[in-house]
Formats: C-alpha cells, structure tokens, sequence
C-alpha cells in the first residue's frame, strides 16, 4: 500500500513539474490570456527548419491549445540529405521540446510514411487517427484548426477515415502553387509546389472530394514571410538557448547548400501562428492578413490547379503581416530568456 501511495505522489511530482515548466515557457500569465481555440500541428519538422520555429511559436502562445503534434514525412532524399520519414520528424520534435523542457507534455505522433495512392484509400497512421478522435470529441466546442506546413497525407487520411471531421475543423494549410488573377508573381514556374508535390492524391482528396473549410496560404504569399539571416542572428538567435537553436538549425541548411541561399530566409510555416493564435480580440479572425474567397479548383494528377465555379467556397490569403509575425516571436523569446 506505502510503495503505490509512493508511486501516485512520484506521478504527481512529474505532473506538477511538467505542468509548472509549461508556464516558465509561457511568456503571458494566465490570469490576462486563455486558450480559445485547439489546434492539431502537422509538419514536416524533419525537412525545412521554418516548421521548428512555427511549432516553438505556437506552444509559446497561451490563445491556443495544441491537441497533438504529428510528424509528416517529406520527399524521398529528405531535405538536404536528411531523413524522409515521419519517425525522424518525430524525433526533431523531441528535440526541440527538450531544450524548451517540454518533453512529454504534448503528444506526438508519426503520420504516414508514403503519400495516397488512390483519392479512395487513407494511409493510416497514429497522426490520422489522432486528427479523427480529437475532432469527434463531444465534450468542447472550443473549434479545431488542423494546421498543416507540408503535405497532406494525415488531414486527407484522417477524412477518408471519418469523411464527418469536415463539419468539425478548418484546415489552414501552408501549400499550393500561386493562382492567376490573384499574384503579382509571374506564374513562370512551372514546378508544382513543394508542399503539394509531397502528396498530391491527398490533395486531390481535400480539394476535390472533401468539404472541409480551407484557409489556403499559396507559395507567393508564404514566400513574404522573408526574415534576412542578420536579423535572424542578432534578434532570435541571440535570444535565449531556444532562439539559438532554431537559427542554428537554419544555418545547418545554409552550410550544406554551400552558401548559395543568400542572406535572407523564408520562414514560411510562421503564417500558421499569424492565422490562429494571433487572431483579433472580437472577430476571431486574422484581421491584419487579407485574403480572398474563391470557388474550389479542381487539382489535377500534375497538382495544378483547374478553375472550376460552384464548388465550395474557399479562403486563399494574398498578404500576410509579417510584422506582427517576427516581432511576437522576438518577444516571447525574450519574455522566455528572461524567465529561464
């Protein structure tokens, strides 16, 4: 009887421990700033490092509740030459939540670790099953946001599991090519666009047969969340062992491209925090981004898009405040260093 209530006091110990490091990471008290929507992050953690700065953005902000964390594969070769797979996407959210000494208290999940091969087939995983079980909960109505900054094998697996999840999140997805009419980009690339060549049957499976709610932030907008490496060294990676981390993760990318990236970076994931937890106080919206509603397009087998009128009407943001952005995440490092 001593050695369990022994083992029940060690449990709480742990709790409490974890529970308390969670707010020393939280740059805003509690008593001014409470969680008003869930999220599900999605990401290729193991690939572009922009996904470790979105996801230390978020768990850094007290308006959201992160729901799971999953791990999404990338392009055979990896990223620079590291690994595919969602296991060592896994194993880059670990280490991030270690040196923030979170490890533990958000669960984490692998996603697929192949892309769709029919727009009818889900590739089960413990991240779609996790996206499934968190949207059928019956005890919140706080909304789910699945948010996604790479492919979308999990949300597009998670729906053919459970096609009911459409009536219970918004996606916001970090991906898809520039649409005319809308860029001032010229559409001269003809490559398809990184996030969605990464599984383009699971696009076709949330664009053309879902009908979950998207909030689109196509590659000409992502691409305005530009932050130049000196800023990156004197306002993040001079802030604090967190902030020195991710911009050493940068630079790792740098060194192995042989210096041919310039001096300036895309964090381009970081609009998931802008969309979500940076919302306005009244309207629950990102009212300082703006965007468009357009009717679905079809995307096609080559992932390009094929317009298309009468179809659900979607969000497609065109500019984001990236402002807002880089100097919250400059601030709540700070806020964080101080604390630790």
């Amino acid at each position: 009887m001593t050695h369990i209530i022994q083992k029940f006091i060690i449990i709480g110990v742990i709790l409490l421990q974890g529970l308390t490091l969670y707010a020393q990471s939280n740059p805003v008290y509690k008593d001014t700033v409470e969680p008003r929507i869930r999220v599900m992050i999605d990401n290729d953690f193991g690939g572009d490092p922009d996904g470790l700065f979105q996801l230390a953005h978020h768990i850094l902000s007290p308006s959201v509740e992160i729901k799971g964390i999953i791990g999404s594969r990338n392009y055979e070769g990896g990223f620079y030459g590291s690994p595919s797979t969602s296991t060592y996407s896994c194993m880059q959210v670990n280490e991030l939540l270690t040196v923030m000494k979170l490890v533990g208290k958000f669960p984490v999940y692998e996603g697929g670790n192949s892309g769709l091969t029919d727009i009818k087939m889900p590739i089960v995983s413990l991240g779609a099953k996790a996206i499934v079980r968190e949207a059928m909960r019956e005890d919140t109505k706080m909304p789910l946001y699945v948010l996604c900054g790479a492919g979308l094998t999990s949300i597009a697996s998670a729906y053919l599991m459970e096609p009911r999840i459409a009536k219970k999140i918004i996606l916001v997805w970090i991906g898809g090519g520039e649409y005319r009419g809308l860029t001032t980009t010229p559409l001269a690339e003809s490559n398809t666009e990184y996030n969605l060549g990464i599984d383009i049957k699971a696009c076709e499976v949330i664009f053309n047969v879902s009908d979950i709610p998207i909030w689109q932030v196509p590659r000409d907008t992502y691409r305005q969340a530009l932050y130049s490496y000196p800023e990156l060294v004197y306002k993040i990676k001079s802030n604090g062992i967190v902030g020195s981390f991710l911009v050493t993760k940068i630079e790792d990318v740098m060194k192995k491209s042989k210096g041919t990236l310039g001096e300036a970076y895309v964090l381009g994931d970081s609009p998931l925090v802008l969309l979500t937890a940076l919302q306005a106080p009244w309207s629950s919206d990102a009212s300082s981004s703006k965007y468009v509603i357009k009717s679905t397009p079809q995307v096609n087998d080559s992932g390009k898009y094929e317009e298309a009128t009468g179809n659900r009407q979607i969000r497609v943001y065109t500019s984001l405040d990236t402002r807002l952005i880089f100097d919250d995440l400059i601030a709540k490092l700070a806020f964080l260093k101080t604390k630790n």
